[in-house]
């Protein structure tokens, strides 16, 4: 299996070059293609509507649609459900306020994404390609980020949780002249390690070779700039860039592309192809209505990649 991120500004076309890579890999493989941006247009794309679990817009082509209010309630109701039974003898600080804030708290989108990302790789065993159709870059680069983060902070807090327990321990010595159970009877531990464990694969998928980035931007300053940040912050999170696209392209804007393929080229400084995708009347469609935007140039580089 390989996992694609398209990436890039918004309004770019990251959506509809997704959807053309999606289409043209699907012709000789199971794929994919999931969105991650809050502002869902795949099923305008494909001019269906998306159901909950994916609807299938060819014989091997499965679009989702991340609910993210969906995947938020999902992940903090897990997260609550645990520390309301580790910590029931609190009952009297009234916990349930804080835990009803944590519904705003920074970060809480990012987890969702993470989680949604975590378990679209996992069910996609069947599928030789999933592409992911990435929100705009602060926020992509956010979530990308968050496994290595994360994995610092429960390393921290396994150690802390240990001396917790360590202490119990030497306390349930000293009062009751009994050892208590180990720490694997704990929840919170098990659920530190379960935690540890899911990120650790994470961060491997994401670092290894089935992974790779898509950068589009187009021939304009304010994409280029951010195409830079993003190339920057990609590098950190270790995941790698396949193709480098230059979307939207007019007959006027051939000295300003030029301009903006050497500015990136010379930021990435490795050998990544780079094509462009003209604009002329719009967004091109063929007979079934399946967006078609892409030329016979980067077509190939699609068909090839599908061979890999």
């Amino acid at each position: 299996m390989r996992v694609l991120f398209f990436t890039g500004k918004g309004g770019v076309g990251k959506s509809t070059l997704a959807a053309s890579f999606a289409w043209h890999l699907a012709k000789n493989n199971r794929v994919k293609l999931v969105s991650l941006d809050p502002a869902h247009n795949l099923g305008d794309i494909f001019q269906t509507i998306v159901e909950r679990n994916g609807t299938w817009v060819s014989e091997r082509l499965l679009v989702e649609e991340v609910d993210m209010k969906e995947k938020t309630r999902a992940y903090l109701n897990k997260e609550i459900s645990l520390m309301e039974e580790t910590y029931s003898y609190l009952k009297v600080f009234d916990l349930d306020r804080y835990f009803s804030l944590l519904h705003y708290s920074p970060g809480i989108e990012e987890y969702a994404l993470l989680l949604a990302l975590e378990e679209t790789i996992c069910r996609s065993g069947t599928f030789n390609y999933v592409i992911f159709d990435t929100p705009p870059t602060g926020l992509t680069l956010r979530f990308l980020a968050l496994p290595r983060i994360t994995l610092a902070w429960i390393e921290r807090l396994i150690m802390i949780r240990r001396r917790i327990l360590e202490k119990r321990v030497t306390i349930a010595v000293l009062t009751d002249g009994k050892k208590k159970a180990d720490e694997m009877s704990d929840r919170v531990m098990n659920r530190l390690v379960e935690l540890k464990k899911q990120y650790d694969n994470l961060v491997q998928v994401l670092e290894s070779n089935i992974c790779g980035a898509v950068l589009v931007f187009n021939p304009d300053l304010l994409s280029v700039r951010e195409a830079e940040r993003l190339l920057d912050g990609l590098k950190v999170v270790g995941l790698k860039v396949l193709f480098c696209i230059q979307n939207k392209v007019r007959e006027g804007d051939q000295d300003v592309a030029i301009k903006a393929e050497k500015e990136i080229k010379e930021r990435m400084g490795s050998q990544v192809p780079f094509f462009w995708v003209k604009w002329k009347e719009g967004i091109r469609r063929n007979a079934s209505g399946v967006p078609f935007p892409i030329g016979e140039e980067l077509m190939t580089a699609v068909m090839s990649l599908g061979r890999e």
